[in-house]
């Protein structure tokens, strides 16, 4: 199975008021086959602290098993070379047997992470984007050395660092 990268958000919601937005801009990404939705966990916590959640995936029952798998003989190959693989492999078929990356524990932590009246969307995004560029670089002899998702903080922060330095003008 060829896998994507793959990201991991979490949102934090101050009086969530989902009207199935998010849920339509995802479908519309994912009809084009820019992004599939390996696994999204939406956790509300109401005012009285009732836990309501919902839990969602683009992946065939099938695909979970090939991407469980895939993803876990990556990891085992890690931590324990060839032999690790294997197990991993395993591990990974086991662990999304359900079709889901993220289980009821993973509710419990979000739930315990938010307070009354809050809600939180756990997503886990593979780009499908980004496949064809990924092997046309390894064709062409390269591979990657570091990557990293720029988020509008980091670009605050950054501005905020210029702020420090003195601009120097030319008078011409």
């Amino acid at each position: 199975m060829t896998v994507g990268p793959v990201e991991i958000f979490v949102i934090a919601f101050k009086d969530p008021e989902f009207h199935g937005e998010i849920r339509t801009e995802l479908e519309r990404l994912r009809d084009g086959e820019i992004i599939r939705l390996v696994d999204l966990l939406a956790v509300r916590k109401t005012e009285d602290g009732v836990i309501e959640s919902i839990q969602r995936s683009d992946l065939e029952p099938d695909e979970a098993l090939a991407f469980g798998a895939a993803v876990g003989a990556l990891i085992g190959l890690g931590a324990g070379g060839e032999e690790g693989m294997e197990l991993g492999a395993v591990w990974g078929l086991r662990e999304l047997a359900d079709g889901h990356v993220f289980d009821d524990e993973d509710k419990w932590r979000v739930a315990d992470a938010i307070e009354p009246g809050e809600g939180a969307l756990v997503a886990l995004v593979e780009h499908r984007w980004a496949i064809p560029v990924r092997e046309a670089v390894r064709r062409a002899g390269g591979h990657a050395v570091a990557g990293r998702w720029i988020a509008d903080q980091d670009l605050v922060r950054l501005g905020e660092s210029a702020m420090q330095i003195p601009l120097e003008l030319d008078s011409q």
